[in-house]
């Protein structure tokens, strides 16, 4: 399973050799062994896992390249009130101050600010998302792999690459820690989401797996302690705020890998470090709305939380 030996189209090779990783370090080796990218182990080990031919799994995925596409894109001109209220719009102000070149990240920063907001309106509004890894931080990857579509031309197909990428790492987060708030605080799943983003839009980009991995650290140690507060118990605030710091997160965490900064801590090391500091947060932030922004006066005037001792 070599770069040069699979040079049929990935929609037509099905399982030609089983390959599994247990972590970070197992993952980097098969990408060395067989000298080849990390979306290439990662679609070889669905293909392989699943039982489906390579042309399902491709297909699938890009139905949910599909869902992120449109989730990320229609709020930007048709904006989608939250349920709880709390957020809506958001992603056309954003769009129309980019129009106006008024915009001060740069346009890729910026598009993906603004898509990874739509997201957060799509989900909030009861309308259809893919979870990556989890709803509250959905609008991430989508964002970021959208945005470097429409700054430097990728096609589809390799979009659908960096999506295999991003999955290999969610299974990593998956396997050896937690992508859920409620046990490992918001660094579990904007952290993480980060993390998929910028590993993925690093080989996107030309990196080696190696800087993939180090910009995945990267971005899971400058998030490291991030609190999970929803305002009123609902995915809308700040979780739409934190999908936009997550987008700036990746880029910057992927910029500094491409550049040959060198990452100190390896991912698997900085993943294990996430998942305990995770476990170390008190239960008020976690998810239970009981603690950071959720109990601030004003947090507690909009969601109607009579019981958080700031009336």
């Amino acid at each position: 399973m070599t770069a040069d030996a699979d040079s049929s189209s990935p929609e037509e090779s099905d399982c030609l050799e089983p390959v599994d990783f247990k972590n970070a370090r197992e993952l980097l080796a098969l990408c060395e062994k067989n000298n080849c990218s990390i979306s290439d182990i990662m679609y070889q080990r669905e293909v392989c896992q699943s039982g489906l031919s390579g042309q399902e799994i491709r297909s699938r995925m890009r139905k949910a390249w599909k869902i992120m596409e449109e989730s990320a894109t229609v709020p930007i001109t048709s904006p989608r009130k939250s349920i709880g209220g709390l957020i809506g719009g958001e992603s056309k102000l954003l769009n129309l101050q980019l129009q106006a070149g008024k915009n001060i990240c740069g346009n890729v920063v910026s598009r993906g600010i603004m898509h990874a907001m739509a997201v957060l309106e799509v989900n909030t509004s009861m309308g259809l998302i893919v979870a990556a890894p989890t709803a509250g931080s959905a609008g991430i990857l989508p964002g970021v792999l959208l945005a470097l579509k429409e700054e430097y031309g990728f096609s589809e197909e390799q979009i659908l690459d960096a999506m295999f990428h991003a999955g290999a790492i969610g299974y990593l987060a998956m396997r050896n820690a937690t992508i859920a708030g409620a046990v490992g605080g918001c660094q579990a799943e904007v952290g993480v989401a980060s993390a998929m983003a910028a590993s993925a839009a690093a080989e996107l980009m030309g990196g080696t797996p190696s800087q993939c991995l180090s910009a995945g650290s990267t971005v899971l140690m400058n998030m490291l302690g991030l609190v999970c507060d929803p305002v009123g118990g609902l995915v809308e605030y700040p979780c739409q705020m934190r999908n936009a710091s997550g987008v700036s997160n990746a880029f910057i965490a992927a910029e500094l890998a491409l550049a040959g900064v060198s990452q100190l801590i390896p991912f698997d090391e900085m993943l294990e470090s996430m998942y305990t500091v995770g476990r170390a947060l008190p239960r008020e932030l976690r998810e239970t709305a009981m603690g950071g922004c959720a109990v601030t006066p004003t947090g507690c005037q909009y969601a109607g939380c009579a019981g958080c001792g700031h009336q």
